[in-house]
Order: C-alpha cells, then sequence, then structure tokens
C-alpha cells in the first residue's frame, strides 16, 4: 500500500515561460531587476516601520506582515525562475516542487487575509475614529496577524499532504514556470475528485470570503465619506484608502481571473501572463504605492537619509 502511494517521478519539468530564444537574456535582465526591486523595496518599509516609532500602529504592524508576505512570496518563484532560465534542462525535484508549492500557497493565503485585516483597520479609523484606539487595540491587532498565519500554514499544509498522496507516472512536464497545483493535479495518474472538492471548498475560505469582507468594508468607508460635508475630508480619506485598493485590485483580480474564471480555451499563455502579475508584478508594486501615497512613510524615508550622511 505504501508503495502504491509513493511517486515514480523523481522530478519535474517546468517549461517556465513562451519566450523566444533570442529574447532569453533580455527577459532574464529583466525578471533579475524585478525580483531585487521586490526584495529592496520591501525591505525597505520593514526597516522603516522598525526603526520609526512613530509608525508603530496598527495599519504599519499590518503593512510590515504584508511586505514580509511579499518578500517571501516572489522568493518562492522567481529565483527557481531565473536559474531555469539559464538552465539547458529547467527541471525541479518531486520534493522541491512540493516544497514550493506549500511556501507558496502559505504566503500567496496570507497576503489575502493580511488584506482583510488592513481593510477592517481603515473602516475602524475613518467610520469610527473617536473609537479607533479601543477598537483596534495591540491585543485584538495581534490577535488579526497570529490568526492569519495559523489559517494560512493549515491551509497550505492540508492541499500539500493531499497532493503528497497522488501518483505522477511517466508524465512530469508542467507548462508552468512554478508548480501550481492545478497544473500538478492534470499529472497525477491518481483520483483526484478529494483535491478538487477541498478546492473548491476551501477557495471560498481564501478568495471569496475575504474578497466580499473587502468590498463591504470599502462601502461602508465610501458612504461614510460622502457624508464628510469637507472636501478636504473626502480627498484624505480617499487618499488613505487608494493605495490599499490598488492592491487590492491587483492582487484579486489576477487571482480571482486566473482560478475562478479560467478562459474558455484553456490557454497556458494567458495562464502564465496572469501569474506572472500577481506573483511578480504586485510584490514589486506594493512598496512603491504604498511608499509614495503615503505621508508618514515618505517623512519616515527622508529622516532615515537625512542620518546616513552624518553616520558616515
Amino acid at each position: 500500500m505504501i508503495g502504491r502511494n509513493q511517486s515514480i517521478i523523481s522530478e519535474f519539468l517546468l517549461l517556465g515561460l513562451p519566450i523566444q530564444p533570442e529574447h532569453q537574456n533580455l527577459f532574464y535582465a529583466l525578471f533579475l531587476a524585478m525580483y531585487l526591486t521586490t526584495v529592496l523595496g520591501n525591505l525597505i518599509i520593514i526597516v522603516l516601520i522598525y526603526l520609526n516609532s512613530h509608525l508603530h500602529t496598527p495599519m504599519y504592524l499590518f503593512l510590515s506582515n504584508l511586505s514580509f508576505s511579499d518578500l517571501c512570496f516572489s522568493s518562492v518563484t522567481m529565483p527557481k525562475l531565473l536559474q531555469n532560465m539559464q538552465s539547458q534542462v529547467p527541471s525541479i525535484s518531486y520534493a522541491g516542487c512540493l516544497t514550493q508549492m506549500y511556501f507558496f500557497l502559505l504566503f500567496g493565503d496570507l497576503e489575502s487575509f493580511l488584506l482583510v485585516a488592513m481593510a477592517y483597520d481603515r473602516y475602524v479609523a475613518i467610520c469610527f475614529p473617536l473609537h479607533y484606539t479601543t477598537i483596534m487595540s495591540p491585543k485584538l491587532c495581534l490577535s488579526l496577524v497570529v490568526l492569519s498565519w495559523v489559517l494560512t500554514v493549515f491551509h497550505a499544509m492540508l492541499h500539500t499532504l493531499l497532493m503528497a498522496r497522488l501518483c505522477f507516472c511517466t508524465e512530469n512536464v508542467i507548462p508552468h514556470f512554478f508548480c501550481d497545483m492545478s497544473a500538478l493535479l492534470k499529472l497525477s495518474c491518481s483520483d483526484t475528485h478529494v483535491n478538487e472538492l477541498v478546492i473548491f471548498i476551501t477557495a471560498g475560505l481564501i478568495l471569496l470570503i475575504p474578497f466580499v469582507l473587502i468590498l463591504l468594508s470599502y462601502g461602508r468607508i465610501v458612504s461614510s465619506i460622502l457624508k464628510v460635508p469637507s472636501a478636504r475630508g473626502i480627498h484624505k480619506a480617499f487618499s488613505t484608502c487608494g493605495s490599499h485598493l490598488s492592491v487590492v485590485s491587483l492582487f484579486y483580480g489576477t487571482v480571482i481571473g486566473l482560478y475562478l474564471c479560467p478562459s474558455a480555451n484553456n490557454s497556458t499563455v494567458k495562464d502564465t501572463v496572469m501569474a506572472l502579475m500577481y506573483t511578480v508584478v504586485t510584490p514589486m508594486l506594493n512598496p512603491f504605492i504604498y511608499s509614495l501615497r503615503n505621508r508618514d512613510m515618505k517623512v519616515a524615508m527622508g529622516r532615515i537619509f537625512k542620518k546616513i550622511p552624518f553616520s558616515l
């Protein structure tokens, strides 16, 4: 029985991106620059929040965790993609594939829950400003972060264990640049009905419910903003939430379009491009969106840069 459950295939071949050979070096340089920008940008946000005591608030607690999640989320796929672009045989071991899938789900789900926590924080700040410090207590903020981590760890582990019980007999070519769960299910020679049922059930918990909660939060925020008689107050509130809405649109738009609204012709190129949007582009843009549209972050960055010449 144990022998039947073990995979015959020891490694998978990742087809990667549909790029012509003559353009390979150009795209390699582009993706390397994007990855380095993602790492540097998110690290700067984490360091700024850690060093500046004025940023030790609930919103920046969630933002620092989101930056850490983005940094790790991009690091799950990008180094392997860059390595395979320079390799003649772009392969990944069976254990490495499952490990990549686990951390991909972990940090992708974590971002989803953190965006919900940030939406709730903005809802309380705008709709109940006088009770903000009471409602968003340090205990509640820490509980939301811990709950996000616990739920994502168990969800990622559940899908990884279900994938590990499947057999992969002869076909080992993955038409993607990482070990995508749906691509692996298509390669399996085992019965995947249980996996598909669990994916269908948990998709609501991880994607639809958080997305609906975010829409409800911002619906209440917009309703509250429109009641403010001051044009300056309206502008300030919209500018505060604009960055968050940009991130939500980028992340959920591509993920829901890819996994919950698949194309009729099942285009591999379309799936790959959309996957690049939320695995590469979104983690890279988040630091710019938050730092350029956030006055507190720009002030904190200015203070750090002013201290550097004196320390040197």
